[in-house]
């Protein structure tokens, strides 16, 4: 069975859970606990689960009403029984939703028969995982749209960031480590998969290159599979960036992130101590923890998406901005239009900044873009698509066109960044990029 049939099986099965009470996030999880048992017995790491629950072992069961016996029990005991830390975190407080045995029997032959030692019908089942997670993300009564990024913006961004071979990039808010997948897939393209690397930069980037934290063990549980089908072996915490574990979350050369919205319950300013200017607003934490976390030596950058009122905000947050303008150039804002995020009506920005070698008067100027104002509504009757950011990335860059981005995003384009963005403002003859959308800003 090709992988298209398998998707079309699963994107049934799914369906038909759904007339029966199951949610899109009920279903992903319940997907993540049988894939991973696959993935086990294909990656040779099937020794870590107890005999008793390997996946040749459930195969081998033809009663459904006693394999679904057997799965219930794996799920209520694997994490206690199995030594190794990725099983634990997977499967800490699972539980199954399934009703009905012969659906279990369906969701088991479904992956059982994926070729999964063809790399397309990997790549497939992958893209057949993040889809789900985008219909979880749509499903209001989930609250799973925070977890989830619009795949258009994240790849801009990374395009954008221009991330290299050897750098450490981290995402602080990993939701369901969509950014640091879509990183990785921008180097595989560029090095035909890795293929071209030596065995020790090839480790490097699977194991060491990508990292993340996620403070929700659901939207963990996800992260940590997604990572695993798309061939990454990343480290990904569960806990909270703004607790004691973000201080050891440093050094970075790129930071790619879009930070829960909201403040900490009950008004807590974080729990960690090494924060300048605490408070209470999580996005103004997170923007410290950020630029604190890349290195000094003039190369480290971020893209972060951000509120509103984290640019307006008195108090704390204009002294945080300063202390971002002082470490950092912030040198490009680029307001986001409505309805692209599943959260309604939030309204936010990206904040472009690199990490400068000294602690003050590294921006300059801040240059503006408007992609709010006289944009259409996105939605189901407008999709938010790639080409929306045509005329943004060709001011960023330049005059590098979108479909080019990603081949000629280089380090010496970012350097010319700020003078390119200058030039952009006052060339009324630019084509599409309109002068009246870049201004500069002053923040502070």
């Amino acid at each position: 069975m090709s992988a298209d049939q398998v998707a079309q099986k699963l994107w049934n099965l799914c369906n038909v859970l759904r007339d029966d009470g199951v949610t899109y996030h009920q279903y992903l999880n319940e997907l993540t606990y049988i894939l991973f048992l696959r993935l086990s017995e294909i990656k040779k790491f099937e020794v870590d689960i107890p005999e008793e629950y390997r996946w040749s072992t459930l195969m081998n069961i033809k009663d459904n009403k006693l394999l679904f016996d057997r799965y219930r029990e794996l799920l209520t005991n694997i994490s206690i029984k199995a030594d190794n830390p990725t099983i634990k975190e997977i499967y800490t407080n699972a539980s199954t939703t399934l009703r009905k045995p012969v659906n279990l029997k369906t969701l088991l032959t479904s992956i059982d028969e994926i070729d999964w030692y063809e790399e397309h019908e990997q790549d497939k089942i992958a893209t057949i995982y993040e889809e789900l997670l985008e219909k979880n993300a749509g499903e209001k009564k989930s609250g799973a749209g925070q977890y989830f990024t619009p795949r258009p913006l994240i790849n801009v961004m990374v395009d954008l960031m221009s991330p290299k071979l050897g750098e450490k990039w981290n995402d602080p808010a990993a939701g369901t480590f969509g950014f640091m997948i879509a990183a990785d897939n921008y180097l595989r393209e560029k090095t035909d998969n890795y293929f071209k690397l030596s065995e020790q930069q090839r480790k490097f980037q699977v194991y060491d290159a990508f990292s993340a934290c996620e403070l929700v063990q659901d939207a963990h549980r996800l992260a940590l599979m997604n990572a695993k089908l798309h061939g990454m072996e990343s480290a990904i915490e569960l806990g909270d960036t703004l607790s004691d574990i973000g201080k050891s979350m440093r050094n970075f050369d790129g930071v790619l992130a879009n930070p829960p919205f909201g403040t900490k319950k009950g008004g807590e300013r974080p729990s960690r101590d090494d924060f300048t200017f605490p408070t209470s607003n999580k996005q103004l934490n997170f923007l410290q923890h950020i630029y604190r976390s890349l290195h000094k030596k003039g190369s480290a950058r971020s893209a972060v998406i951000l509120p509103d009122n984290v640019l307006f905000e008195d108090g704390d947050g204009r002294k945080i901005r300063r202390d971002l303008m002082d470490k950092c150039n912030l040198h490009t804002i680029l307001r986001l239009p409505t309805g692209i995020f599943y959260a309604a009506g939030v309204k936010t920005n990206v904040l472009f900044f690199t990490r400068g070698t000294t602690e003050t008067g590294n921006t300059k100027n801040v240059w503006f873009y408007d992609m709010r104002t006289n944009m259409p509504s996105f939605g189901k009757r407008t999709p938010f698509t790639r080409e929306a950011f045509a005329d943004f990335v060709l001011a960023y860059t330049g005059g590098i066109p979108l479909d080019k981005v990603k081949q000629n995003m280089t380090e010496l384009s970012m350097k010319a960044n700020d003078k390119r963005l200058r030039m952009n403002v006052g060339d009324t003859s630019a084509g599409r990029r309109s002068p009246k959308r870049m201004t500069p800003w002053i923040l502070v």
